[in-house]
């Protein structure tokens, strides 16, 4: 139990710094000092500072696969989600997409993760290319692939599946910004992530489809 709880610590205790003091800001030492141990020690588990923002990463990947799962879906799978989100309410689609906002919102390693990334992507080009990875292009392949599908099953109009994603995806991370800049105004950004959703399907959603069933 000693290894994987040490090795678990260090990638907190490294995110925490780095989303503080940005990658180039902190040490090894830095971070063996947050987690009670030696340098030498923090050896034993990573290579280096790199292997350990390389860990972050993963656990990121990990939580988030994990939060998914929770909510019976994939996450990152546009096929393996299709049948979840075939013929889905208006109410069930708000709630995951609330569900999946405050999970972004209020999950303390998921903010730290994306300050880090905010900070580290003024820094150099391979950091920015990691934030849009992160943040931009990823999310949007996987919801444009996922609206292609619905398109093709009938379930949404004929329209640009990859317009769809931007015009979905969009206000959700432009809210998530807001209320990372402006805490106080969550209540609101809630209830326009809500409306936000409602009127996509009014205008996406295909109501022949869906009268058939």
């Amino acid at each position: 139990m000693g290894k994987p709880d040490t090795k678990q610590k260090i990638i907190s205790e490294a995110l925490k710094l780095f989303s503080q003091k940005g990658y180039d800001g902190v040490t090894v030492a830095d971070i063996a000092a947050a987690v009670g141990i030696k340098a030498a020690s923090l050896y034993k588990h990573y290579k280096g500072k790199g292997d350990i923002f390389s860990a972050v990463f993963e656990e990121m990947k990990m939580r988030y696969a994990k939060q998914a799962e929770s909510m019976q879906m994939h996450g990152s799978d546009a096929a393996q989600d299709e049948a979840v989100f075939s013929g889905i309410s208006e109410a069930e689609l708000i709630g995951r997409g609330k569900l999946l906002f405050n999970y972004f919102l209020h999950d303390e390693y998921a903010i730290r993760f994306r300050k880090m990334l905010t900070i580290e992507q003024y820094k150099n080009p391979e950091s920015a290319t990691l934030y849009a990875g992160q943040y931009i292009d990823e999310p949007l392949s996987y919801q444009g692939m996922l609206f292609e599908l619905l398109t093709k099953s009938g379930g949404l109009l004929p329209e640009n599946a990859q317009i769809m994603a931007l015009q979905f995806y969009a206000p959700l991370f432009l809210m998530l910004l807001l209320c990372d800049c402006q805490p106080e105004r969550e209540e609101e950004a809630i209830s326009m992530v809500e409306e936000h959703i409602k009127q996509f399907c009014r205008i996406y959603k295909n109501d022949e489809m869906k009268n058939r069933r």
